[in-house]
């Protein structure tokens, strides 16, 4: 994949700018190219790297049948998020990250089963036998629970990885999944410790224009994944029918011919 990632893409997004150098963190010190003007500039040739490397660890999640949870609220992230998420089919949060929504994922589900409760009640009409001020309550919890809850109600389990933008802002989500030993890809700028995730993508996770190309990388990864996983079932389908056609097949018999000619010679 790191063929398809062009340099000069990169760099038109603005990827490589990072933070004043006051800011920096040490850590971050073998992904940065130079110093420009108190600004570290990213070395675009490592984070190339490290897309396909990314890339290619999130695919083969996607492809195990586990879901990516993608973690974004900074305000020039979270629309991009969203929308990558939803085109991949993944859960993301993009509103404030729920307190224990990996460690107490028991009680995050509980929430989530509230919400498909009360659209249980509109549409069985069960919601309409309440009163005037009951039916307000329930639409104002159900909206409440929608914008934190809403884009993770099909995530039935702990997912297989987190995918976050911006590890300093998202520092409760990255401590949630470090003490579960789940996997963590993140766009790490040059203020933050890479050694906090698994796999990073040094990048500029500020502007919108290289959150966008970063994420869009990511995205068409895990779709490709789901794609994968999709051919493999197939196959293994046409697979587990073939060998029943084969069973149909009636066995040959030996000719007439060859046995009266056997019986001739002796």
């Amino acid at each position: 994949m790191a063929n398809n990632i062009e340099i000069k893409e990169l760099l038109d997004a603005g990827v490589h700018f990072g933070h004043l150098t006051r800011r920096w963190d040490p850590n971050m010190a073998p992904y940065i190219y130079m110093e420009r003007n108190g600004i570290h500039i990213i070395n675009l040739y490592k984070t190339a790297a490290k897309i396909e490397e990314t890339c290619e660890a999130l695919q083969k999640i996607a492809a195990s049948g586990r879901k990516i949870l993608f973690v974004a609220t900074k305000k020039q992230a979270k629309d991009i998020v969203a929308e990558k998420a939803r085109n991949a089919n993944m859960p993301y949060i993009t509103e404030r990250w729920p307190g224990g929504m990996l460690t107490n994922f028991v009680t995050i589900r509980k929430a989530v089963k509230k919400m498909q409760t009360i659209d249980r009640m509109k549409q069985d009409g069960r919601f309409d036998t309440l009163s005037k001020k009951e039916k307000l309550q329930m639409n104002r919890l159900r909206e409440k629970l929608e914008k934190n809850l809403g884009s993770i109600s099909d995530m039935t389990r702990l997912p297989g990885a987190l995918f976050v933008v911006d590890i300093k802002r998202e520092h409760i989500a990255i401590k949630e999944a470090q003490k579960l030993n789940i996997p963590i890809f993140a766009m790490v700028d040059t203020n933050s410790d890479p050694r906090e995730v698994d796999y990073l993508i040094p990048a500029n996770d500020d502007a919108s224009k290289s959150i966008d190309k970063i994420v869009g990388f990511v995205s068409d990864a895990v779709s490709a994944g789901l794609a994968d996983r999709k051919a493999g079932k197939d196959a293994q389908k046409e697979g587990a029918d073939a060998p029943k056609k084969e069973a149909k097949a009636p066995k040959a018999k030996p000719a007439k011919a060859t046995v009266a000619a056997s019986e001739e010679e002796e």
